[in-house]
């Protein structure tokens, strides 16, 4: 009977390790591992990081201001000579002085209407060829020169040129030399005094107009 007793003689239990993977470390429990671990920072626009409670301020807040200021169309495009008031809402950097100057000029997104003040408001003179392409006023003039008026543009005051191509508003008498062409979208609140005028169906001319003679005397 002895061996029997020994087939059915009772061992002691042991516990065997679970066949589930260990947990993971859990820094917040106190049971980070000892061993190193890679840290990843996603770098994010500026924009889109959120500052928490009691943090500092991150250093390219310097650069977030910045960017409120955009380079707007430029009012004129071309070589002119300028001589009044311009309204800046923005940063102006660069030289000015009787000798030349170069200025750099960054201006806020206007939230309003677009036509409330004129960008420029003085005189302007120039020699080859000027495109207008905000609102200005005041006098625009060239002995032979070429002036272009954008469709979205607006020019307050009188126009002596050479020749006008005009695509937008003019509030004012225009005189061009040559000629004077008008877009389908031009409006011209004035009088028009040229040696040659067209006019795109569309265009709308309230004002007399004069026909000027040319160097031989004739009309």
């Amino acid at each position: 009977m002895s061996p029997a007793k020994a087939l059915l003689k009772h061992e002691p239990t042991t516990i065997s390790e679970p066949l589930i993977p260990p947990r993971l470390p859990n820094a917040l429990a106190g049971t980070e591992s000892a061993k190193p671990h890679v840290r990843v920072v996603v770098a994010a626009p500026a924009a889109s990081l959120a500052r928490a409670p009691g943090s500092r301020a991150q250093p390219h807040s310097q650069t977030q201001n910045s960017a409120h200021f955009q380079a707007r169309v430029p009012v004129i495009t071309g070589e002119a000579v300028y001589r009044g008031s311009m309204p800046v809402d923005g940063i102006i950097s660069g030289q000015l002085g009787a000798g030349g100057s170069s200025l750099s000029i960054k201006q806020r997104p206007r939230s309003g209407p677009v036509d409330s003040i004129p960008e420029l408001d003085g005189e302007l003179s120039f020699k080859d060829m000027l495109r207008v392409n905000g609102h200005i006023a005041g006098k625009v003039t060239s002995a032979r020169g070429t002036l272009i008026i954008d469709g979205s543009a607006r020019v307050d005051g009188d126009i002596d040129v050479g020749v006008a191509v005009v695509s937008g508003l003019v509030n004012g008498d225009v005189i061009a030399q040559e000629r004077v062409e008008l877009g389908p979208a031009a409006i011209i609140n004035g009088n028009i005094s040229t040696r040659a005028l067209t006019m795109r169906p569309g265009a709308v001319f309230q004002g007399d107009c004069r026909m000027l003679r040319d160097e031989s005397g004739s009309q």
